[in-house]
Formats: structure tokens, C-alpha cells, sequence
């Protein structure tokens, strides 16, 4: 939660500008709620969108088609750690460590296009 506004501030890509009247959303864990959190993402434009793990789980078991709108990073890292190597790291030089980290992420990235075109 303490570096939710140098995050906000640092984003890698230039994200389209709200239109008016329909703020984008800012998906985030219950880590992130309560006022400090809150004022940062209004204030650069999001609308917060905090929802308690609970929550989520009800809104698919009750409504059919509903998706999680978080945990993207989660699930992210959750394919990172399958990489073994990558969990317990042994490697002696940083450099090594990025190599790894990267083609485990070009690994995950073909898998993921494979579902998608075939």
C-alpha cells in the first residue's frame, strides 16, 4: 500500500485518458483499502474498485458469467513460480537470475498464444 502512489505515478505505458463522467477502475486487494489508498487512486483519476477475496468468490458463485476482475498479478506469479528455478534461486549473478526470468515469461507468454490461435 506505501508505494501505490510511486507505482501509479511510474506506469510503464501511457494509459488512454478517462472520458468524462466514467473514470477508469483501479482493481486492487483488500490491502489497499482504507483512505490513503483510496485518495491516491482518485486523485490521478482511477475509481477504486476494492473488493475483499470473499466477495469475489460470491459474485461468480451467484451470478453465471461473472469474472474475477482481479488477481492478474497473482495468477501471474503463480506461472513464475512453476518455474522452479525461478523459486528458490541459486543463480550466482543477478544477470543470470534476469535470463531466466525473462525466457520463463516468453515460455509463459507462447503458452498462452498457443491457447489462443491454435
Amino acid at each position: 500500500m506505501k508505494l501505490l502512489t510511486v507505482t501509479l505515478d511510474r506506469l510503464a505505458c501511457k494509459r488512454p485518458k478517462p472520458r468524462k463522467g466514467r473514470p477508469q477502475r483501479l482493481c486492487a486487494d483488500a490491502g489497499y483499502k482504507g483512505d490513503p489508498a483510496r485518495k491516491a487512486a482518485m486523485a490521478r483519476g482511477y475509481r477504486p474498485h476494492i473488493k475483499q477475496r470473499k466477495e469475489e468468490t460470491d459474485a461468480k458463485r451467484n451470478k453465471p458469467g461473472h469474472k474475477a476482475m482481479r488477481w492478474v498479478v497473482e495468477r501471474t506469479h503463480s506461472w513464475l513460480n512453476r518455474f522452479r528455478k525461478l523459486l528458490v534461486s541459486f543463480e550466482k549473478t543477478e544477470a543470470s537470475f534476469v535470463v531466466l526470468l525473462n525466457l520463463a515469461a516468453a515460455l509463459i507468454s507462447w503458452r498462452q498464444t498457443t491457447i489462443i490461435y491454435g
